[in-house]
């Protein structure tokens, strides 16, 4: 067993990283010992990896553990928890403005990758225009029934296991026949190669946008969620997000959600970390753990 400690700028608050990313119950956490587990798949072979945060919020440390691969597992757990991009001075930049009572309440959030973008995509279109409960009972539901366990952690099912499908068998999770034709579309054309996601790591955020709204089931919604949780790009503000409506509505007391142009108003100072504000937005709004 490999195991490395790594000690990074702070602000970092890794007990709040632990308490969001528990949003999503197919995550494996441990909040108590702070340590979560994290698959990955290095040359599509499945690895589980620990990280456990035993530092503070201004002197953060951690300990990760795990299989082989050890360089690429680092370089790829470094870019999901975002260890290599100091918070301080993006704290500053938010410092004198609206949003300066919320960054100091959340004060050393990152903003935390999805661990696959092949399951970045199918989550956000799973999620698409449906509550969060039944969206995450959907998506649990979905790679429970084709994915696959290691060490007690889940792992999404491969794009050829999920184009594979038909309309029928994920209907009888409870998909609607259209959902279950995204899905499904999607990952033929992450199997065939048409559709190659790793390779948008170098692409602009808009050449992304303008080839995943292409297919079937992506909408800017969809995609700009995964520019931001897949790929971590630091200036995107999806406002079309209906929590991001509510969190701005109540930080600015409006008797109503805001308009697109009050929302370009309000973010006009955010530049260029407008992903934090939409972050930090999103948590404002998110329920706490007490």
């Amino acid at each position: 067993m490999w195991k490395e400690s790594i000690q990074i700028e702070g602000p970092y608050n890794f007990d709040l990283v632990l308490e969001r990313i528990s949003l999503d119950p197919l995550h494996e956490i441990d909040p108590i010992n702070r340590l979560i587990k994290v698959p990955l798949l290095i040359d599509g072979k499945p690895y589980v990896y620990r990280v456990q945060g035993v530092g503070t919020v201004d002197a953060p440390t951690f300990v990760i553990s795990g299989e082989a691969e050890q360089e690429r597992a680092m370089n790829r757990l470094a870019d999901i928890f975002q260890w290599n991009l100091p918070l301080s001075h993006i704290h500053a930049h938010f410092g004198e403005s609206e949003l300066k009572d919320i960054f100091e309440v959340h004060r050393g959030t990152p903003l935390i990758l999805e661990f696959d973008l092949y399951g970045c995509l199918v989550k956000n279109i799973i999620h698409q225009q449906l509550n969060m409960a039944f969206a995450q009972k959907l998506t649990m539901d979905f790679v429970h029934t084709y994915g696959f366990e290691k060490e007690g952690v889940w792992f999404y099912p491969a794009p050829e296991r999920a184009a594979g499908l038909t309309v029928e068998e994920l209907r009888t999770l409870k998909f609607s026949s259209r959902k279950a034709e995204y899905v499904i579309g999607l990952s033929e054309k992450v199997a065939s190669g048409e559709l190659d996601l790793e390779g948008m790591r170098e692409w602009s955020d808009e050449a992304i946008i303008d080839e995943l709204i292409k297919i079937r089931g992506i909408g800017r919604w969809t995609a700009e969620n995964f520019l931001l949780f897949g790929l971590g790009r630091p200036n995107l503000f999806p406002k079309a997000d209906i929590g991001i409506q509510n969190a701005i509505k109540l930080l600015y007391n409006l008797e109503k959600k805001p308009t697109m142009d009050e929302m370009n108003q309000f973010s006009e100072t955010w530049h260029p970390y407008l992903s934090y504000a939409s972050l930090y937005l999103w948590r404002s709004i998110e329920k706490r753990r007490n």
